[in-house]
């Protein structure tokens, strides 16, 4: 043992005392280091150590500013492979709000050509766009025996693009996305003969892989709908998809019940749906069918009743989630509002049918007519089903289709042609869901519109757009089917149509003095776009302008974009056009050559969907020749029989951007 080890200990403890004594500064306060000699200062003999000042914040992140769609020359025959398919020669430029930019080439990616095998989910195929029965069972087309097969459509129209809570799909790697896709006819069978109108519409649920990388959507499976609970489906058009996140189907033409015995298509309608030609019910078709997607990816269809029989197309319901605006794809048509009893609940609510003021025009720079509202009825989808179990047309009125030089007859057009009309007592709600074009007419509506098609709203501006396919016959002073008290009385047709805009507010009263419980209703109506006929064809055969919109049909407006997106189903450009219009510089451009004789359809624009951007796309009947294709057909059919099974296909897809799927956030 050794004293000497003693100071040594105590001065390590004495040491150890000191600095246990010393104040500890937090991170990113002054700190001590011991050096020799003072400071500078003579102090404490540490010296100061001075941290690194604090990073930066991080910049903001960078904010859209605008979008800006240049477009493509139209496809000439100097390149009739471009005529004879999807041709796209577009670009997308997104600017951000910090002098950023990124610049997109278009292109088209379609999911699949129907006809198609494609996955059904549990390890098998399914026919892309196939029709079923009642019973679910594959409609077969026999008019060709040796050559037998189940029916599918070359006709895909509306489509709506969403997502669904906590989805899970066997199959998905990034993340599942669901595409709605309804198919609204098929244009021959085997023979050659028309099949327009004799099969139930069938409605897909396509469960979509979305790369989280690059955006890219592909197929993994495809569920078709049950529809039996809705009686099948007639001829479903134009789609939305609701704010509530449900698809919201069509049918237009609706047949006519009061002249049913002699039509011929219904009966072999009722034959491919129920194996006879007796069963199918008029009423039952005509309606507004909503689809519901389910986590697994598949559907349910509940049809709503209460909206109006009329020819449904592509209607638009209001941020409010309560109030519909319907066009009317008819001659003789007219423009309705449905307003639901509660949101996001199409089951019950008022129908209203719009009256025009003198003076409507289709001159863009004319001033905009006011609109007031005559209210129809109210009712429940169920109540008006269970009447059309019940009624025949000669329940609710008599129809004449000549003159019974009868005063209680009331003269009135429907579809072009003179109907003289008498409701029967008591029968007022019956005529105004199940008769409602001939109810409207009767109640004073500006029953004039030829073919009022697709309708969007721009939310922010309070702006609905409604699409007029063609502006001609009654809507034209002198007109067949033209009609002094429906107040449209042009001085001329405009075969090429165009769009229309609507004034959307509140405040508004019905017919009866009561207030429409709506902030949301269309006041007053002014033309937007219009098409240009021209005075003859050009050399492709065009008969109107092919460098603007020509026969618009599919209308979805874009909020952050605040483009309208226009698809054409026209009888005057040989081929049809998707346009983009952006409605702040009035730029349009054309983004999308649809196949020669092909019409556009399946539009639905899509600001944001996990990030990413997409402009869902379909086309119908390919190579559907008519008298505007005699300067083409001879040398493009050959290519469009290449490229869509001897005219039997169509396709259904998107429109896609090199090097990624565009995005409008950074």
């Amino acid at each position: 043992m050794s004293d000497s080890k003693a100071p040594s200990g105590a001065s390590r403890r004495h040491a150890l005392k000191l600095l246990g004594a010393a104040p500890m500064l937090p991170l990113g306060g002054v700190a001590f280091l011991t050096a020799c000699g003072g400071g500078g200062g003579g102090g404490n003999g540490f010296l100061p150590i001075v941290p690194p000042p604090p990073a930066p914040p991080p910049a903001p992140a960078a904010q859209f500013k605008s979008a800006e769609f240049t477009g493509m020359a139209a496809p000439t025959l100097a390149d009739p492979a471009a005529m004879a398919t999807t041709t796209v020669g577009s670009t997308l430029k997104i600017s951000f709000d910090n002098g950023s930019s990124t610049d997109y080439r278009l292109a088209y990616q379609p999911f699949f050509l129907t006809g198609d095998l494609v996955p059904d989910g549990k390890g098998g195929k399914v026919l892309a766009g196939g029709y079923y029965d009642i019973k679910n069972q594959p409609i077969l087309d026999k008019s060709v025996p040796v050559n037998t097969r189940q029916f599918y459509s070359d006709s895909p129209d509306g489509t709506s693009l969403l997502a669904v809570a906590n989805a899970k799909v066997d199959g998905v790697k990034g993340k599942p996305v669901f595409a709605v896709v309804q198919f609204e006819y098929t244009t021959r069978d085997l023979a050659g003969n028309s099949t327009y109108g004799t099969l139930p519409s069938p409605i897909a649920v396509l469960t979509l892989d979305q790369d989280q990388a690059t955006g890219k959507l592909s197929l993994v499976k495809y569920h078709n709908v049950d529809m039996s609970s809705a009686h099948g489906l007639w001829i479903t058009c134009g789609a939305s998809l609701s704010p509530w996140g449900t698809h919201l189907s069509s049918e237009e033409y609706e047949p006519d019940a009061a002249n049913i015995a002699g039509n011929a298509m219904f009966k072999a309608y009722s034959k491919n749906v129920f194996g006879d030609e007796t069963t199918a019910n008029p009423y039952h078709y005509g309606h507004l069918p909503e689809i519901t997607v389910n986590a697994d990816g598949t559907g349910s269809v509940k049809k709503h009743y209460c909206l109006g029989r009329i020819s449904h197309e592509l209607i638009q319901v209001m941020p409010d989630m309560r109030t519909a605006i319907m066009g009317d794809d008819y001659t003789n048509g007219g423009f309705f509002m449905f307003v639901a009893d509660k949101e996001k609940d199409l089951s019950a609510g008022t129908l209203y049918v719009a009256r025009y003021d003198a003076g409507y025009s289709i001159d863009p720079a004319a001033a905009a007519t006011k609109i007031s509202w005559i209210k129809l009825g109210h009712a429940t989808s169920a109540e008006i089903e269970a009447l059309a179990n019940s009624l025949k047309a000669s329940d609710i009125m008599d129809v004449v289709y000549s003159d019974p030089s009868d005063a209680s007859y009331t003269k009135i057009f429907c579809d072009g042609a003179a109907n003289w009309v008498r409701l029967k007592p008591g029968m007022e709600k019956a005529a105004a869901f199940l008769e409602t074009h001939r109810y409207a007419n009767l109640k004073g509506a500006s029953m004039a519109f030829t073919k009022m098609e697709g309708t969007t709203v721009n939310a922010k501006d309070k702006v609905a757009y409604s699409a007029l396919q063609n502006i001609q016959d009654s809507m034209v002073s002198g007109g067949k089917g033209w009609s002094a008290g429906t107040n449209i009385a042009l001085p001329k047709k405009l075969s090429a149509g165009g769009v229309m805009a609507h004034n959307l507010a509140g405040g508004q009263k019905d017919s009866e003095g009561s207030a429409i419980n709506s902030e949301w209703a269309p006041t007053q109506t002014h033309a937007l776009i219009v098409g240009e006929d021209l005075p003859t064809p050009d050399a492709l055969g065009n008969t109107s302008n092919p460098d603007t919109i020509g026969n618009p049909d599919n209308l979805k407006f874009s909020e952050k974009m605040r483009t309208l997106f226009i698809g054409e189903d026209s009888s005057s450009h040989v081929n049809n056009f998707l346009w983009a219009y952006n409605i702040d510089t009035k730029k349009l451009a054309r983004l999308m050559s649809i196949p020669a004789g092909g019409e556009s359809t399946g539009l639905h624009a899509v600001d944001e969907i996990n990030g990413w951007t997409y402009i869902m796309s379909n086309f119908q009947h390919p190579g559907d020749w008519g008298g505007i294709h005699s300067k083409v057909q001879a040398t493009l059919d050959p290519y469009v029989r290449a490229n869509y099974k001897e005219r039997y296909a169509a396709a259904v897809g998107y429109l896609t951007a090199d090097p990624i799927q565009p995005k409008l956030t950074k």
